[in-house]
Order: C-alpha cells, then sequence, then structure tokens
C-alpha cells in the first residue's frame, strides 16, 4: 500500500578535462569518509574509438548549499592512456569499477584482460595507476562480492576466475556443456492450469507431469550474446549468465570456493541480463517471447520461480525498450529496471509486483547507448542514474497516499500506485487485500504522485505532463466509481516529483529544474470543473517533499537538511517559515525525516517526524530512539509501530501546553502490553496504513503485503470516553457491545454525570433488551480504575471528567454501585411500566445481593392483567436468576399460585411439588405460613407464626431444636412466666455449650444461686462464685473451704495478689497472704498486710526468706542469659562472616578454585545450575525435577532440623536468631520484679545484696544493647534465587528450607531495650 515518493534530485552535466567527447561509461558509489563528508560518485570516462584514455572524476558536494547548481562539483581523480591490448576490439571497454573505501583505491576491470588500480592517497614505493594483473584473451565479465574480498571475473576464453582482494587466483574454472548436469530439474506442473482440477473426464486426459509447452532455450534475436555475473548478497554463492554454444544462455551458479553448485533449466527468449537479489532467494533475467517481455525469477537451483509482466508494446519493446538491465537496491525492496531512456523501479507486495516510479531522461540526439544505473550501497532507496553525460541523483522514500485521520472524513482512503494504474479503497468501507482495490483508475502515462484531500472525496494525480483530479462519492449508495473533474496539461515544467492537497480547493505540486526548484500551485474551480493557474515560487533551498497540515488549512515543506516549514495558503504568495529542524545536526544532502506530521494546537505547531535511522522525534526532540518504524497521527493520539513488534499510543490531547521538552508532554509508554492500553503487541514488521478513530479501527500491513484490521483498546476506550463526555450514551453503549468492553464503563467513567442522566440513557438506548445487558453486567469493581484506567495524565485530564469523576459522594462511595444503579434505573422507570416493565424486573433482580422477593412482587401484581404477560415476565426472571431460588423465594412470599408458575420453568418434577403445594393450599394462613418458612428454613419466622398461634409447647420445642432461644426471649420479653421458662431453656443450654459465665448470669437472673455458683466457678470467676455462695445460705465453713480452694487454683494459675488477697479476706491467714505477695515480687503489699494486721513476728521469717529467695532465683536467671548471649553472639558472628567469604562453602556446597568470583549465583529461570539453595538441598536442575524431598515424611524431619537448630546446619542462624530475640523479651518481663526486689532488699537494709542484683540485670541490658543491632540487621546478604522470588513456592522439604532461608533474609525491626531505673540511694 506504500508508494515510492521522489524526495531528492540532483542533476549535474559533466565531461572529461581530457577530452570532452569522452562518454561517461560507468559510475560508483564511493563511500562515506571517515571524516564524515558527503557521499560521492566515481565518474569513469572513456575509452572510445576515437580517444583511448581513460579519466577517473568524483562527483562530490561543494560545501555551499546556496542552489542546487552549486550542490555538486567534479574532481580530478586521474587520467592515463589504455590501448587495447586485444586485436579484436575496436576501443577497450571498462566492464567493472569498484570503491575500496577504507584504502581509498578504485579498480577497474577492462574488457581488454587488463586489472587496474588507481590509489587516490598512494604510500611510500606505490603508484597512483598500477596494472595489478592483466588477463590474456580479454575479459567478458567481472564483478566484486559484496563483502569485497573476491574478484569474479568471466574471460573470452570460457573460464571463470576467482581472485582474493590481492589478486591473487583462488580457483580457475572451464565453461562446460556437462555443466548442464549439474541439476536434473523435475517439473510436476504446480501452479500450471494442467493441474487445476476441471472434472474427472478431462482429467483422464492430461497428465500433470507433461507440460502443454517445453523450453528449449532457444535465444531471443535481441541477445547480445554479453555475460553477466550477479553475487547473492551474503556472498556465499555467484552466478554467472552466458550463451552456451550458441544454441541457449545458461546461468551457472558456483559457491564462493568455485564448486559448481546448479544450472538453470533451459528457457526460451531469456536475455543476458541479470541480478541476484540481495536476499538470496531469486536471480532475475530478462525472458523476451510472443511480442512481449518478462522479469522472470530463477530458484538457486536453477527452476523458474515466476515472472511478472512489464506491461510493453510491441513498438515499445522495438524502440527505448531495446536494451533492458536489471538492478536489485541493497534491501531488495525495489526491482530498477533500465531502458534507452527511461528507468522503472518496481516492488512487490502479496506476491504482485507494482511500477512505483518511472524516471524518464532526456535523451540527447544519436545516442544509442543505454542508461547506467548504481544504487548506494548504505542508503537503499537512494541511486544515481547517468545517460549522455547527465548525471541524476535521486532519492526515494516510501510512503502512504491517504486522507485524514480526523472524524468525520476518516474514510481511511488509500491510493496505490501502479504504472499507468491507481488502486482506490477506501479502507472504512471495503478492506479488500491488494493488489485487489475497490477501484481501479486507468490514465494514459505513468503516474507520479496522488494525493487525497481532506474528505476523501477528491483526488488529486500527477503525471508526467498533466495532473487530473477526480471526484468521488463515498456518502452515495451505492458508491459510484471516481469520475474525472479536470485535466491540466502542465508540460514543460520541469521534472515534476509530488502532488500535495490541501483542504478541498488547493492543490500543489513540486517540480525541479537543472538549478532552481518550484511549487506550484493550482485553485479548484468547482462550478465549471476547471483549475486556474495560482502561483509559482522559486526556493534557493532543496525542497525535499511537500505536504498538508494536519488540520489541512496549511502547506508545508521539508527541506533536504531536515527543516520543516509551513505557509498560510490565505495569500496569494506562499510566505514559509520555519517550525522544526531535523534533530540529526550534522549536514546531509540526503534527508533525515522520511516522514513528517505537522500538528496544531493552542496555537503551537509541533512538527512530528520519522527519520531514516528510526528516531521519532517532536520539532527537534527525539521522543523514541531507534526502534520506530511507522507513525500516524488522529487527533487523540500519536501512533507508532517499534522495531520490537509493538504498537504503541501517545496522548496528545489535554490541558497541557505543548512546550518543550516534549518528553514531559508526550508520555512513551512502556513495553508492557499485558497491563498498558496504549501498548499492543503486533505481527512482526506490521506498518501502519490507516487509521479511523470513527470506526475505532487501525489498518496495518503485514511484511507479505496483505492487510489486518485491528480495533485497539486505545483508540475504541477514547472513544467511547468521548461519547460519555458528551452525553451520546447510545454510540458508547453500542462501542461497548460490539468491541467486548465491560459496560460498567458507561458508569464508571463519569459516575455523578450517569447517574443524573439515567432518564436520557433509557430514552436513547430505547430497546428493552439492551438495557437488560447493561443491567445484567454491572459489578462493584470500579473499571475505570482498574481494567480500563485512564492512562491521560491527571493534570490533562478533560475538566469536566475529572469533576465529575471526583464529583461522587463519600456516602456513594460506600454505598454498593449496583445497587445504587439499579434504584436510579427503578426510580427512573416508575413512569415507563407499560413499555419497560421488563426492565423494572431486571433492575430489582440483578441488585447484589438479587431483591427476587421485589422481582416476583411485580410478578404477582399483575398476575390480574392477562396469563400470557405474567408467563413471559416468569420465564424471564427464570432466565436472570436461579429457578429453584425463585421457587422458594415465591413460596416465601406465600403466593401459592406464583410458586406454582416458577415451578412450571424448572425441571423440577410436578409429582414432588403438586401434592406438597395442595397440601399448603388446605392449611390455615398461620398454619400454611409456618409450614412455609420451616421448609424454607426460616425458623425465626417460623417460630414468630408458632407464637402467634399461642402454642407455646410447641414453641418451646421448636426453639430448643432449632436453638432459637434469642428469638423466643425476643417475642417473651412482656410475659415474665413463659421468659422464665425460656431463659432457664437458654442457661441449660449455656451450660451445655461451656459459656458458663453467661450460663451463671442466666442462673442468676432465674434467682437459682447454687447452680449459678456452679457456673461462675467453671469459668473461673471468684468474685462472682463467692457472692453466689453467700445468696445461697451456704454455711460459712464451707464458704471458707470454698475460698481456700479457689485461692489455691489463682496461686497455681500464678495470680499471686488474687489469691493472696482470698487468703487474707476468707482465711485470716496473714502469713500464707504475706508468702503469696513475696512469691509475686509483692514485698511492698506484703509488708503492708504485715503492718495492718500486727504480725512483726513476720518481717524475718517470710519477708526476709521472700527476699532472699528472690535474690539467688533472680540472680540466676540473670547469669544463665549472660552466658548465652555471650555464647550465641560470637557464634552468628562468625556464620555471617563464613557465609560472606564462601557462600558456597557455607550451604554446603563443593566450591570450585577455579571458578571465577564475578559471576552471580542466582540461576535464570531456565538455568540448570546449583544455587546457593539447591546446592544445600542437593536438588539439581529445574524445580520440577522429581526427588525424594517431595514427600511429607521427609517434609516433618526437615522441619524438627529447623526447630533444632544444629550447629553446622543451614538452620544454625535462624535459631540463634530466635533464640536471641526470645532472650530480650524475657529479660524486659522481668526487669520489674527485679526492681522491686531492689527496694525490698534496701527497704530491709540489704543494701549490697540490692547493689548486686541491679548491677547484675543492668550489666544484662547493657549486653543486649551493644549486639542488638548487629543480631537483628535490617537487611541481609543472602542472595539466591529462593529469596529473590526467581522460583516458585517448593513443597516438601525444599520448601522447609526455602522458608528458613526466606526467614533468614528478611528485613528485621531491632527489639525495644528499655533501660533500667536505678536507685540513687546505691550509688547507680
Amino acid at each position: 500500500m506504500r508508494n515510492l515518493l521522489n524526495i531528492y534530485q540532483a542533476i549535474s552535466k559533466i565531461s572529461s578535462s581530457e577530452a570532452p567527447d569522452l562518454p561517461l561509461v560507468a559510475t560508483a558509489w564511493c563511500a562515506r569518509d571517515n571524516d564524515g563528508s558527503y557521499d560521492s560518485l566515481l565518474c569513469v570516462f572513456g575509452p572510445s574509438e576515437d580517444s583511448a584514455v581513460i579519466d577517473l572524476k568524483r562527483l562530490e558536494p561543494r560545501p555551499s548549499r546556496n542552489s542546487e547548481e552549486s550542490s555538486w562539483q567534479l574532481c580530478n581523480v586521474g587520467s592515463w592512456d589504455a590501448p587495447c591490448p586485444t586485436p579484436g576490439l575496436v576501443c577497450d571497454k571498462v566492464l567493472d569499477v569498484h570503491y575500496f573505501g577504507d584504502e581509498r583505491v578504485a579498480c577497474l576491470v577492462l574488457a581488454g584482460g587488463d586489472i587496474v588500480v588507481v590509489r587516490e592517497e598512494p604510500n611510500g614505493g606505490q603508484d597512483k595507476i598500477e596494472i595489478v594483473g592483466s588477463v590474456d584473451g580479454g575479459i567478458t565479465a567481472a564483478a566484486w562480492s559484496p563483502d569485497e574480498e573476491i574478484l569474479s571475473i568471466s574471460t573470452c576464453g570460457d573460464t571463470f576466475i576467482l581472485m582474493t582482494r590481492s589478486f591473487e587466483v583462488l580457483t580457475e574454472l572451464k565453461f562446460s556443456p556437462d555443466d548442464l548436469q549439474a541439476s536434473k530439474h523435475v517439473s510436476v506442473g504446480w501452479g500450471k492450469s494442467e493441474t487445476q482440477f476441471k472434472g474427472k473426464r478431462v482429467k483422464a486426459l492430461y497428465d500433470p507431469t507433461v507440460p502443454e509447452r517445453v523450453d528449449e532455450g532457444r535465444l531471443s534475436p535481441f541477445d547480445k550474446g554479453e555475460v553477466q555475473i550477479s553475487w547473492r548478497g551474503d556472498g556465499a554463492y555467484v552466478a554467472v549468465s552466458s550463451v552456451e554454444t550458441s544454441k541457449r544462455r545458461l546461468i551457472r551458479v558456483y559457491s564462493r570456493d568455485g564448486i559448481l553448485d546448479s544450472a538453470s533449466e533451459p528457457v526460451d527468449g531469456l536475455e543476458g541480463t541479470l541480478s541476484w537479489r540481495p536476499a538470496g532467494n531469486l536471480l532475475a533475467g530478462i525472458q523476451r517471447w510472443e511480442g512481449r517481455a518478462e522479469v522472470v525469477f530463477f530458484e538457486r537451483n536453477g527452476l523458474r520461480h515466476g515472472q511478472f509482466d512489464l506491461r510493453l508494446t510491441p513498438k515499445e519493446m522495438e524502440t527505448w525498450a531495446l536494451d533492458i538491465e536489471l538492478k536489485w537496491n541493497g534491501d531488495s525492496t525495489v526491482l530498477a529496471v533500465c531502458f534507452r531512456d527511461r528507468v522503472q523501479l518496481w516492488t512487490m507486495g502479496n506476491y504482485h509486483y507494482y511500477l512505483k516510479q518511472e524516471f524518464r531522461l532526456p535523451t540527447p540526439e544519436n545516442l544509442s547507448a543505454a542508461a547506467t544505473l548504481s544504487w548506494h550501497p548504505e542508503a537503499p532507496l537512494r541511486l544515481a542514474i547517468s545517460l549522455g553525460g547527465m548525471v541524476h541523483i535521486l532519492g526515494y522514500i516510501f510512503s502512504c497516499a491517504g486522507g485524514s485521520t480526523s472524524p468525520p472524513h476518516d474514510l481511511g482512503v488509500v491510493a496505490v500506485i501502479d504504472g499507468r494504474t491507481l488502486k482506490l479503497t477506501p479502507l472504512q468501507l471495503a478492506n479488500i487485500p491488494p493488489p485487489m482495490a475497490l477501484h481501479e483508475v486507468s490514465l494514459e502515462s505513468e503516474v507520479v504522485g496522488v494525493s487525497v484531500s481532506q474528505t476523501g472525496l477528491r483526488i488529486a494525480i500527477l503525471r508526467h505532463n498533466a495532473i487530473d483530479v477526480l471526484k468521488w462519492n463515498l456518502k452515495a449508495k451505492p458508491k459510484p466509481p471516481p469520475s474525472r473533474i479536470c485535466t491540466v496539461s502542465i508540460a514543460n515544467e520541469g521534472l515534476v516529483r509530488q502532488i500535495c492537497f490541501v483542504g478541498e480547493s488547493d492543490l500543489f505540486y513540486l517540480c525541479s529544474g537543472p538549478s532552481e526548484t518550484h511549487i506550484i500551485g493550482y485553485r479548484l474551480d468547482p462550478p465549471n470543473g476547471t483549475c486556474i493557474r495560482r502561483l509559482a515560487q522559486r526556493s534557493d533551498f532543496g525542497i525535499a517533499r511537500i505536504f498538508a497540515g494536519f488540520d489541512h488549512k496549511r502547506i508545508c515543506i521539508q527541506s533536504y537538511d531536515g527543516r520543516v516549514e509551513q505557509a498560510d495558503i490565505s495569500g496569494d504568495f506562499l510566505g514559509f517559515s520555519c517550525i522544526a529542524r531535523s534533530p540529526l545536526r550534522q549536514p546531509r544532502r540526503y534527508m533525515s525525516l522520511t516522514q513528517v506530521e505537522t500538528v496544531r494546537h493552542e496555537g503551537e505547531t509541533v512538527a512530528f517526524g520519522l527519520t531514516d535511522c528510526g528516531d521519532l522525534c517532536a520539532n527537534d526532540e527525539v521522543l523514541v530512539k531507534g526502534s520506530c518504524t511507522s507513525f500516524m497521527m488522529t487527533p487523540a493520539h500519536l501512533i507508532f509501530t517499534t522495531a520490537q513488534h509493538l504498537l504503541k499510543f501517545v496522548h496528545i490531547t489535554g490541558a497541557r501546553k505543548w512546550v518543550s521538552p516534549f518528553s514531559e508532554v508526550f508520555m512513551i509508554p512502556q513495553d508492557d502490553p499485558e497491563v498498558d492500553e496504549r501498548c499492543r503487541a503486533i505481527e512482526r514488521g506490521a506498518r501502519l496504513i490507516a487509521a479511523m478513530p470513527t470506526s475505532f479501527s487501525l489498518v496495518l500491513q503485514m511484511p507479505r503485503g496483505n492487510l489486518e484490521t485491528i480495533f485497539p483498546r486505545a483508540i475504541v476506550l477514547a472513544g467511547i470516553r468521548r461519547s460519555i463526555s458528551s452525553e451520546k450514551y447510545i454510540t458508547a453503549f453500542l462501542a461497548c457491545r460490539s468491541h467486548r468492553v465491560d459496560m460498567n464503563i458507561l458508569h464508571d467513567h463519569a459516575p455523578v454525570q450517569f447517574m443524573s442522566n439515567i432518564g436520557m440513557f433509557i430514552d436513547q438506548v430505547r430497546k428493552v433488551e439492551h438495557i437488560d445487558l447493561f443491567l445484567s453486567q454491572l459489578k462493584e469493581e470500579d473499571v475505570s480504575e482498574t481494567m480500563y484506567r485512564e492512562t491521560l495524565r491527571n493534570d490533562v485530564v478533560n475538566g469536566n471528567i475529572s469533576h465529575l469523576a471526583d464529583g461522587v459522594s463519600g456516602s456513594s462511595k460506600v454505598a454498593s454501585k449496583v445497587n445504587r444503579i439499579c434504584d436510579g434505573f427503578l426510580e427512573a422507570l416508575r413512569t415507563r411500566e407499560a413499555t419497560n416493565l421488563q426492565n423494572i424486573i431486571t433492575a430489582h433482580v440483578c441488585k447484589s445481593p438479587p431483591d427476587l422477593d421485589a422481582g416476583l412482587s411485580v410478578v404477582a401484581r399483575l398476575r390480574e392483567g392477562g396469563l400470557e404477560a405474567v408467563e413471559r415476565l416468569v420465564e424471564h426472571i427464570c432466565f436472570l436468576a436461579d429457578v429453584n431460588q425463585l421457587y422458594d423465594h415465591a413460596l416465601g412470599l406465600y403466593d401459592i399460585d406464583l410458586a406454582l408458575l416458577v415451578a412450571q420453568q424448572s425441571q423440577m418434577d410436578p409429582r414432588e411439588y403438586l401434592p406438597f403445594l395442595q397440601k399448603l393450599q388446605e392449611l390455615p394462613e398461620s398454619r400454611r405460613k409456618f409450614s412455609i418458612d420451616n421448609h424454607l428454613s426460616r425458623f425465626a419466622k417460623a417460630l414468630r407464626h408458632l407464637y402467634e398461634l399461642g402454642a407455646i409447647d410447641e414453641v418451646k420445642e421448636y426453639t430448643v431444636k432449632n436453638q432459637l432461644y434469642k428469638n423466643a426471649l425476643e417475642l417473651y420479653r412482656y410475659q415474665t412466666e413463659r421468659l422464665n421458662e425460656i431463659m432457664r431453656l437458654y442457661a441449660d443450654y449455656l451450660n451445655n455449650q461451656s459459656n458458663f459465665m453467661e450460663a451463671g448470669i442466666a442462673f442468676e437472673y432465674l434467682t437459682m444461686y447454687r447452680e449459678a455458683m456452679s457456673a461462675y466457678r467453671a469459668a473461673g470467676l471468684w468474685r462472682e462464685t463467692l457472692f453466689c455462695a453467700t445468696q445461697a445460705s451456704i454455711p460459712a465453713a464451707q464458704i471458707k473451704e470454698l475460698a481456700i480452694a479457689l485461692a489455691e487454683s489463682l496461686y497455681e494459675a500464678k495470680d499471686y495478689a488474687n489469691a493472696a488477697r482470698v487468703y487474707l479476706d476468707y482465711g485470716q491467714d496473714v502469713e500464707t497472704a504475706a508468702r503469696t505477695f513475696c512469691k509475686g515480687y509483692l514485698f511492698a503489699d506484703a509488708m503492708r498486710i504485715v503492718g495492718i494486721w500486727g504480725r512483726e513476728d513476720l518481717l524475718e521469717t517470710v519477708i526476709d526468706q521472700g527476699l532472699v529467695d528472690g535474690l539467688v532465683a533472680s540472680t540466676e536467671l540473670l547469669a544463665d542469659c549472660k552466658g548465652q548471649l555471650l555464647a550465641q553472639v560470637p557464634r552468628l558472628r562468625e556464620l555471617r562472616a563464613k557465609k560472606e567469604e564462601d557462600s558456597l562453602a557455607y550451604y554446603e556446597g563443593t566450591p570450585d578454585a577455579d571458578a571465577p568470583d564475578n559471576i552471580s549465583l542466582a540461576p535464570s529461570n531456565t538455568s540448570t545450575s546449583a544455587s546457593l539453595f539447591t546446592r544445600y538441598t542437593g536438588r539439581v536442575g529445574t524445580v520440577n525435577t522429581q526427588t525424594t524431598h517431595k514427600t511429607s515424611k521427609n517434609k516433618r524431619r526437615e522441619e524438627r532440623k529447623r526447630a533444632r537448630g544444629k550447629k553446622g546446619s543451614v538452620y544454625e542462624e535462624e535459631y540463634l536468631i530466635n533464640s536471641i530475640g526470645r532472650l530480650v523479651d524475657r529479660v524486659d518481663s522481668v526487669r520489674g520484679g527485679v526492681g522491686r526486689l531492689a527496694q525490698g532488699l534496701l527497704r530491709r537494709r540489704m543494701r549490697e545484696r540490692a547493689l548486686a542484683i541491679e548491677t547484675a540485670l543492668n550489666d544484662v541490658i547493657n549486653l543486649i544493647r551493644g549486639c542488638v543491632g548487629e543480631v537483628f540487621e535490617p537487611g541481609q546478604k543472602v542472595r539466591n534465587a529462593a529469596v529473590d522470588g526467581q522460583v516458585p513456592k517448593l513443597g516438601g522439604a525444599n520448601g522447609v528450607v526455602q522458608d528458613s532461608l526466606e526467614e533468614a533474609a528478611r528485613p528485621r525491626e531491632p527489639p525495644l531495650v528499655r533501660t533500667l531505673e536505678r536507685l540513687s540511694l546505691l550509688g547507680a
């Protein structure tokens, strides 16, 4: 779908300084010099019959660029006499010229047999011009390999020689008739009409292996008997085309080593020209037969592989098409066909060859030589054509001639040039794959360029001598073919290159002369269908291309140095002003931007361009570096494809001003097609052809040439959001329905706006089925924040949408979104029951949870309206919800008839539900309601119906059976007697369920104190137990025994304070109470009760003894803690040092002494080497390897190893860390008790002992504070596959080891170590 666009032309008339009449016989491109100078062209003049001189000159650019006339100059390289050493030749002839840029040496191969080397910068002892070799008898053809390492020569003696770059012979072969046996060709008729199925009888008459016509290899009458050599692009094979025994032309294929690989099959009329496609799959030649000329293709094995017609008439074949040469360009995309006075450029797509350009050369009088062509070795679409002393240097780009991408004119009109045929297709209306098209327009001569107007209804066609304007009414039905409005002759205007349609009535074309470039404009006059010439402007700078601005209101030009200028077309003179420059600052004769679009936004114009090296630019800034392959603009997006086979979208709309740096304005999405809607994976090599936002579609062309239409989420969602913002809900709904977009976006994108326009939504959508579809897809998820998250920046979101999205009230955010929308629809449908009754039911059923009762109530209310309507609604509600649930809810409404209607829509057996419904119908109303609720397990409601019946015994039995005590208590809350009966049942139930506290309260409520006492005692509530004992009139002795038993239980539970209080209050046992206080380090309370009861004798016997016992226990505990710290912290330090030094040895690996130390030990996803984790466990290979560790037995064994933390195991570090953590917690728990112990010792005049215990505790705390930062360091430097998440979660014993390593590497917060507040009386 792409055309070739001429973007560079330079014309130079050159001649030899030695002899002006010397003909220009050959040209060769010189590679760019190391200093970055421009490419130049090596030109060879002579020799001729009149002058046996060869003059070698270089055509190179001049530093000045004021005009095209002064842009190229001719410099001398060297000249020498070249008499012909072969008597059979009138004069010598240059067969091949090649330039070696690395050595600045030119090599010429002459027909006389000489091989000449011309050195531009000879070293000491070297001649500037030297004959390095000579072939006796003469040379017929020569060619250098693409890697410039091998020279292939065909001699007049039917030999083939391969030579090195130093001109040493590698091999010499003799052409022999036996070479025909190199390939044994067998044709089975593939692709022929004989192989097509035409019925049994016809098939029996033909043998598909015997073709209708067998070629014998007869020579063409136009064959000059020349030899041609062509190399494959990789230099591995070389092909030689020569005439064998004057009977047929044969193509031999040799390997790089000179081994004959194949010979071609016989082809009648095959001529000498030969060109091997650099890609390597085809060899191209010319065949003339039956009055036509074709380009035929051969495979490397010599078999034919297709052809295409050059579309020449017999008269043309006898005149300017008498001599034909073929040459492929460097990237195999263009085949140049050279004639005497013109060059045609052909491209291939979908196995069809298109004639994209025909360059006609001014032919001098009496000139019989054909034009010569040289493709540039680095720039694939740059070439030099020479004829009669004129050199034309041309540059082309691939460009798609399409229409506007702005709605409503985004019809996707694409125009494809194919010689004298223009193929037109509106891709939005008809996606017809090439080479077919919706309409084909035939013209009188070859098309040069084409342009489509803003609306796509007019098309301007540029030919060599005329401009045709077509009218195409794409809005009519049926679509008529294009019709010609007018034709304007542009003869003698120079070489026409491009045409541009601006708006609907202004068109401009670009033409070049020998020394100047013109932009000539015309204005279309619709009333009389003619064009009036408008203006002409001369440019002093080389203009590469002209194009319309994105809004089609301005004409833009691009110069050779990358500058982009624009001009308003409102006046009669085009005053251009520069708006951008290519980011490639170095001077270049070849344009750097291959595609440009200018977009105007709020008074600022930005030129988006694609460079020939893959940079996507905005003005002079690079947005995407080196990976962009094509791009297009729409009003909302910049769309481009990348070399990573991704399609990306960049938002260009919004409130943000377009100012530099553009990289912060146009946010390029990451390569994440799974998450970001702005990125999408596409087929390898796909390029953009058309963008149609109206239909949410893009058209891509694959490398083979076929088209693919896609609907990217970015364009679809942008269109949906745009429709929602403009309150076009029907458009947004249909887009969601067509492209499978979650319909929740209709609400979630602008919730407040949607809730206020539900009536408008219903009026626009109208169809009941469509409204049901929307309601049935509602869900609580906010899709505008999850799957369809807006990728446009928050600061550039349209004001109304941002404000609407943020305007949701706090209550609405908390409430159910689904229920809120359904309630809104129910409110809006209240006045539309006659037409939208089905939607009302849907709104009830689609709530969360479904309000089936309300939906069934609507159906029940309409039973009087007619059986047919009710059955239709019942069928609809059964479709929306589970019919079994609907049956239960219908029963729950106590409507037997409705339940019967629902049951009839289900798969239930009538023998089951009919007797049941009949039985219910016979019962009284309250008993029927009880039976229904009991059947539906609605026990609370069933209990209420029993209460209404007054059946107390049934109520008590039903309450106990279904544990409805709370409901029964609520029902009888005003009936004291019945309430007490239910309460007694509930108390027994709580006691049986071991809920002793509430059971005790219930018994106490019923004044059943003995039962309450038992329940309280079982609950461990000593205060309530003793109270109930006193209320139950229990003797004092038994109460005392009860109190002593409770105190002993509290003592065993280490509740020393409450135990001492019970001993003292109920047993008056001061000594036991004091000893209990001392056990809990509550020495102050013990001394207090001793003083109150006047038992000073207990100070020495109980208090002092308690202090000594506490001192001994605390001292032993602190000593153990200190010893543990002094042992475990150094061990932990040692383990970590070992792990840091040699991780493999730490994990019991086998380190290699020669292994490099700068290689990461973490394996990749596909690695099979052992990591730190797998080395320890003995697991080598991928995570799916079968090992015995997967058994549960080994897992339990590994868990026991981990719990023990055996010394030297991988679990030791984790065990030590956890152990020290528990020690810190233990020391912190005894800190308060030791403080009270020190105070008690000091109060009893044991100062040294108090100082000793306080000092011991302080030493342990200081030791902990000194090592806690090291032990619990925030980040462990443990890096292995399991920790890094490079392998999945493992099971079995491996999972235990993995958990241990992850636990060891997990960041830990150091525990808080509180200091001890020491007593100043101790001198602290």
